[in-house]
């Protein structure tokens, strides 16, 4: 499996996952110039939740949530802001990550609710 093919794979769990746990999928792969989120979807509380997937076929290097840099969090806050003031939304967001391992072991699913947010 390429890693787009790996990537792409684990986007599609992601939805299903999230799917599963009662998220309402508002939009994926969302783009603003050189930034992209994910996943776009309202939690049962309804507010509005932008997810970063990461996945990876071994955790050699640490659990593939560590690859969210403070770096990668900035482009995913710019895109969210963007997509929020170009909606002209008045909701609650959040950022979480969505960490997967997929290999001959199976894939395993750690999502992270609230993992980050936006610094001032």
């Amino acid at each position: 499996m390429t890693t787009k093919e790996l990537g792409d794979f684990g986007e599609l769990k992601a939805l299903q996952y999230l799917k599963e746990k009662g998220y309402k999928i508002v939009t994926t792969n969302y783009r603003f110039q050189r930034n992209e989120v994910d996943i776009i979807c309202e939690s049962l509380s309804n507010k509005l939740v932008f997810v970063e997937v990461k996945t990876r076929n071994t955790t050699e290097f640490g659990p593939p949530w560590k690859s969210v840099t403070r770096s990668k969090q900035k482009q995913i806050i710019k895109c969210a802001h963007h997509y929020i003031i170009s909606k002209d939304l008045d909701v609650e967001a959040q950022f979480d990550i969505v960490s997967i391992v997929h290999n001959s072991h199976g894939t395993f699913i750690e999502h992270i609710d609230k993992a980050f947010y936006p610094m001032v």
